[in-house]
């Protein structure tokens, strides 16, 4: 929990030390959790559930299902109308939504605790845009109560209509926290974690969940709970992290110990598919297609509202014309990472790259690669008009070439086939490709250098493609920004760049045009941010990837540091994830040293960060705080690194 919500572990645990209020002490007592408006939608309505004869254990932990709060207008009248005096009261003073625990002891009420109520992203975009509306907050306030993380779970599919109608609803119970979720049932909290490892998708179901759940509600799609009410430690728990959440379904017969539930006549055991609706509270058997999110009006005023208060802009990492154009409607103002080696992977592409590589002569090589050269071409060409004259930074060729090549036996011989070569020929070429260590191996600018015509038909790509949509479109300013990866010697940069200007010069000049290009790095292997004057002298750009940055920096890898990373989290060597959220004292130390001794050498170096740090929202603040220019995310996560760009730029006037 600390560390899905960035508490250190250094604070502690704060304790509170009251007088006991008893609800169980007799029908004239009880005990209650509200809120002052709904949590999972937003409405202005009190929204809460009431025990009579318990304690407040008896409703937060789902032992027994509460009644709605309007009832307690009944047995309690004069408590309640207090209590709607109170909640007035607090939320007027606290400016937000509230969550406050409380006792009737012997029909007086006693007013346990409050806090600002944990929302879905749905609920907080209205409660904020409420807020303002009645004049209880200003703009920056509005964006600032939002937090980015949770608005992934606005932009992620629903369920098909369609599909939904004919799918069988197999019982019924509260819609704790919103969204769709389809899964394979397990029973644990380590089983879910154990199954979402193997890149299953899983629905925890259980009786009811306790904080020892955290792990496997978190690696779950959605929950689901036999016991307990809105406001019971799964229903809050869930909407604090996004995911789908089904409670108190008490048509369920659970048999817990053979790993199994009935649920209208039929028995699903442990592996078996069911999906939840959180909004309707509805359990569907099996699982049911999902469709794309349909965003509300809050959403953009939110989003316009930070896009105002920002500095940072927000690029987008997409390889593809539909990615491209997800992002787009979503706000990125650009491509900060294009993958040209994605591209190659295609079923049509994959025998040229393969031709390249088995290739013996550097003529061989181009004629596999003029091959390859009007494929990328026509994807840079989607690639620009899916970003309407935006910038488009396009990455070189990164990984190592044994990537491409075939490993089953029948691809072996049939590219031996197709190539002229025997089988022998082949294994040969592709034992020669072996690396121990691969991603510090013969990949990056490492593969252009040793083959600069790889790097010239990528340059011939990228620049013809960008004068022809500047053709179709001579409003826009095509302005293309090369990049080259793994640079670690400003030689190797300066190598390439020639090669890249030589290129693109001749084809501007032969087409009569004036158009202008950027030739940058991506700064991802530490001895290019300690010599990062050298090479900002021959850089448009940096582009900090700080994935490899980061494996680079820590000295591990970033597939396997999964396999023991739970152990430090465990003994409070590390507090987060690096690879998640960007190491400041380290990782980030090198960026702020690479970011001032680049622009010092060349004022002009424009800076931007590329990796998936780009999305977080401590990462994005730090960015901001460095002075970078942009950042640059997964399309979904656009709208996390506006609303995270924002709010840095807020706190910092502040």
């Amino acid at each position: 929990y600390r560390r899905d919500n960035d508490i250190p572990y250094s604070w502690g645990t704060a304790v509170n030390v009251q007088s006991m209020a008893f609800g169980n002490m007799g029908d004239d007592c009880g005990t209650g959790v509200a809120f002052t408006r709904n949590p999972a939608t937003g409405e202005k309505k009190l929204f809460g559930e009431f025990l009579t004869n318990a304690q407040g254990e008896d409703v937060v932990a789902g032992v027994r299902t509460p009644m709605p709060i309007a009832e307690m207008a009944e047995k309690f009248p004069e408590a309640f109308a207090q209590f709607e005096s109170v909640c007035k009261t607090l939320e007027d003073h606290y400016r937000d939504m509230q969550d406050m625990e409380f006792t009737v002891e012997h029909g007086k009420l006693y007013m346990l605790q409050t806090r600002n109520g944990k929302r879905t992203a749905q609920a907080a975009l209205k409660i904020a845009c409420d807020l303002v509306d009645e004049g209880m907050i200003d703009e920056k306030k509005a964006v600032a109560m939002v937090e980015p993380r949770t608005l992934d779970t606005l932009l992620h599919p629903q369920f098909d209509a369609v599909a939904l109608k004919e799918s069988k609803v197999m019982g019924k119970a509260l819609g704790a926290s919103p969204g769709a979720a389809c899964g394979r049932a397990v029973f644990s909290a380590e089983e879910a974690k154990a199954w979402a490892q193997r890149g299953e998708k899983v629905i925890l179901v259980r009786l009811e969940t306790s904080p020892e759940d955290i792990e496997g509600m978190k690696a779950a799609q959605g929950i689901l709970t036999v016991r307990g009410g809105m406001t019971s430690h799964a229903a809050v728990v869930a909407r604090g992290m996004g995911k789908c959440c089904v409670s108190g379904c008490g048509d369920i017969k659970m048999d817990e110990e053979n790993k199994k539930f009935e649920l209208a006549g039929k028995t699903y055991c442990e592996g078996d598919w069911l999906s939840l609706d959180g909004s309707t509270g509805s359990i569907y058997d099996g699982a049911v297609p999902t469709v794309d999110a349909t965003i509300g009006g809050e959403f953009g005023r939110i989003m316009g509202w930070a896009d105002k208060y920002r500095r940072l802009d927000v690029r987008t990492n997409a390889d593809t014309p539909y990615d491209a154009r997800k992002a787009r409607e979503l706000g990125a103002q650009g491509i900060g990472l294009c993958r040209t080696e994605h591209m190659f992977f295609n079923e049509d592409r994959i025998p040229a790259i393969r031709e390249m590589i088995c290739s013996d002569t550097a003529q061989q090589r181009e004629k596999a690669l003029s091959k390859l050269e009007p494929m990328q071409q026509s994807d840079f060409e989607g690639i620009y008009e899916a970003m309407e004259g935006c910038p488009v930074t396009i990455r070189f060729l990164d990984p190592p070439l044994h990537e491409f090549v075939p490993t089953e036996e029948a691809d072996i011989e049939l590219l031996a086939k197709d190539l002229g070569k025997t089988v022998a020929d082949i294994k040969a070429i592709i034992a020669g490709l072996h690396e121990f260590n691969p991603m510090m191996g013969h990949r990056g600018c490492r593969l252009a250098v040793t083959y600069p015509e790889i790097a010239a038909m990528q340059t011939r790509a990228v620049i013809k493609a960008a004068l022809n949509v500047q053709a179709k479109h001579p409003d826009w300013t095509m302005v293309p920004e090369i990049m080259i990866p793994l640079v670690g010697e400003v030689k190797e940069l300066k190598y390439v760049k020639s090669v890249v200007v030589e290129t693109a010069d001749a084809i501007i000049k032969a087409a009569g045009s004036a158009m202008k290009y950027k030739v940058g790095t991506m700064i991802e292997i530490p001895r290019a941010a300690l010599t990062a004057d050298e090479i900002a002298r021959e850089a448009d750009f940096f582009s900090f990837g700080t994935n490899d940055l980061t494996q680079m920096t820590f000295g591990f890898s970033r597939d396997d540091a999964g396999k023991f990373l739970d152990a430090y989290y465990d003994r409070k060597i590390y507090e987060s994830d690096p690879f998640a959220k960007l190491d400041q004292t380290g990782v980030g130390r090198l960026v702020a040293m690479a970011a001032k001794l680049g622009r010092e050498a060349n004022p002009d170096l424009h800076l931007g960060i590329c990796g998936e740090h780009g999305g977080d929202p401590s990462s994005v603040e730090f960015c901001h705080r460095t002075g970078l220019d942009y950042v640059s995310c997964s399309p979904f996560r656009v709208p996390i690194a506006r609303l995270a760009a924002a709010q840095a730029a807020i706190k910092e006037a502040q």
